[in-house]
């Protein structure tokens, strides 16, 4: 059972969404999650992606539960039969999730196959009726993540028009990663490097459409390029770099949200995270599940290197516990 803590009015949302981290599937489960929050408390944490089917005929508690200091925390769901999203984000509401994100930029055959993610840029009027549903349905935020056009269908034009007919239905917030999805030939790994960034697309909705939020995800690498592309629209979220150097975090609160206090260092995050590992290493869960979260803490820092090779292998027997944290911190420097 979850403990709600949830940030139900607009503003709130509008405001984590200066900055977020992106939702990343194998990568941004609950364990990561509690991780990052340690680090931030003000930025917006999004779930894996989660499909429709997975929630009305899987296990709920499995795909849904997070610990209560993920707020805020948007749950993404894929999918493209608005009966279904809307039973879904029903769901979401009903757990306590601050926002409800409708995946439409995922261009893996997986996902093309399930008629979801980027493919669906080019039904705009079916990813209205998926929004109208979910919008009817709840009062938390509904919001979309899409690219800036898929294969050849990627003008100016089309884009505009598929944010006018969705924003009409109720999406007031737009998550734009800032390349084109190549649905044929490209693995989603090349799908987020070889299509060129476009930022320039992105800033033209936000001057287009000004009573809209407008995010923008796609190479980006550190805060001062996130404080530069605060200047042009509404808010920035960050994916592998969040992920594979996680300390980029902490300055977040201070830069980003104008937050006063002192920085956590490193140790001071796991001195903080290592009750969390011994609670849930007693419920089951294996070491590996929460440290291969953790393995780019110290990047760049003396000691990073020992420290992520002894955790990647000790971290993995089925028995190891939590001195193999204990020991692989001993390689860094406080």
């Amino acid at each position: 059972m979850i403990e709600s803590n949830k940030i139900s009015n607009k503003g709130s949302i509008f405001k984590a969404s200066r900055f977020c981290v992106a939702p990343m599937m194998d990568w941004t489960d609950r364990h990561c999650r509690y991780f990052h929050r340690l680090l931030t408390r003000k930025s917006l944490l999004y779930t894996e992606m989660v499909t429709t089917g997975a929630l009305i005929h899987g296990d709920q508690n499995r795909f849904l539960a997070f610990n209560k200091s993920e707020h805020p925390l948007a749950l993404q769901l894929g999918g493209s039969n608005p009966r279904e999203l809307a039973i879904c984000a029903k769901m979401a509401e009903d757990y306590g999730y601050d926002e409800v994100n409708l995946n439409v930029g995922c261009p893996s055959d997986r996902v093309q196959n399930g008629r979801f993610g980027a493919c669906l840029m080019l039904e705009p009027d079916l990813v209205a009726d998926c929004v109208a549903a979910m919008r009817s349905a709840v009062s938390t935020p509904v919001t979309v993540k899409s690219r800036i056009g898929v294969d050849d269908r990627d003008s100016y034009e089309e884009l505009a028009l598929f944010v006018d007919k969705v924003a009409n239905a109720g999406c007031k917030t737009f998550v734009i990663h800032a390349r084109k999805a190549l649905l044929k030939g490209l693995s989603p790994k090349q799908n987020r490097e070889i299509p060129p960034l476009k930022y320039d697309v992105v800033y033209q909705l936000k001057t287009d459409f000004p009573q809209l939020d407008i995010i923008i995800n796609g190479g980006v690498n550190d805060l001062v390029q996130t404080e530069d592309l605060l200047q042009r629209v509404d808010g920035v979220m960050v994916g592998r770099e969040a992920y594979q150097n996680p300390y980029l975090l902490a300055d977040v609160d201070t830069r980003i949200f104008d937050v006063a206090g002192s920085i956590k260092s490193r140790h001071e995050v796991m001195d903080l995270l290592l009750p969390y590992i011994e609670e849930q290493l007693q419920q089951g869960i294996r070491l590996n599940s929460v440290t291969r979260h953790i393995l780019g803490l110290f990047h760049g820092e003396p000691g990073a290197r020992a420290w992520r090779r002894y955790l990647s292998e000790n971290a993995t027997s089925p028995n190891a516990g939590i001195k193999v944290v204990q020991d692989a911190l001993a390689f860094t420097y406080r």
